[in-house]
């Protein structure tokens, strides 16, 4: 099912002018089994969860009209959590990695970030080209927890979402 929202999401992308669309490679040592965290409408919040103060365990987002999607990795203790106000989005995922992610920021368009994990390995930062787009799925390679993330970035139709 994930497969298929992810085709129809790129497949809408295509179709569209795809200067409003963007693509952050891959980073993470990778391996494990593939993942998309796909919804429909915008990101009204995401929720992560570390390892004692070390790596990432496991994320998950909550979409405008389809509530939360499963999680990425695993749940342990007390989730840190983003909610966005309804004009703010994620337009930047900045963090480092190693075998697993270390660490996230989502950064919005208010200013306002949520920092989780532990700052060590190599550092990376994610954004769109456009300067009205926003995040819009993440996908990546998950092993337990997720070894490897990549953003996809679009301007969201307005009229589409604002039924």
């Amino acid at each position: 099912m994930r497969f298929i929202a992810v085709l129809v999401f790129l497949t809408a992308c295509a179709l569209a002018d795809d200067s409003h669309y963007s693509f952050s490679s891959s980073v993470g040592g990778g391996g494990g089994v593939s993942y998309s965290v796909v919804g429909d409408g915008r990101i009204t919040a995401v929720r992560v969860w570390e390892l004692s103060n070390n790596y990432i365990y496991g994320f998950q987002f909550q979409y405008e009209f389809s509530g939360w999607t499963p999680v990425v990795g695993y749940v342990s203790g007390e989730a840190k959590e983003l909610e966005l106000n309804d004009d703010e989005r994620i337009i930047q995922i900045s963090g480092k990695h190693s075998h697993y992610i270390q660490s996230l920021i989502f950064v919005t368009n208010k200013g306002r970030s949520l920092q989780v994990g532990q700052p060590s390995g190599h550092s990376f930062n994610m954004y769109p080209t456009h300067p009205d787009a926003e995040l819009r799925f993440l996908s990546g390679w998950v092993s337990g927890p997720p070894t490897a993330l990549q953003a996809h970035w679009a301007v969201v139709d307005s009229d589409f979402t604002d039924d």
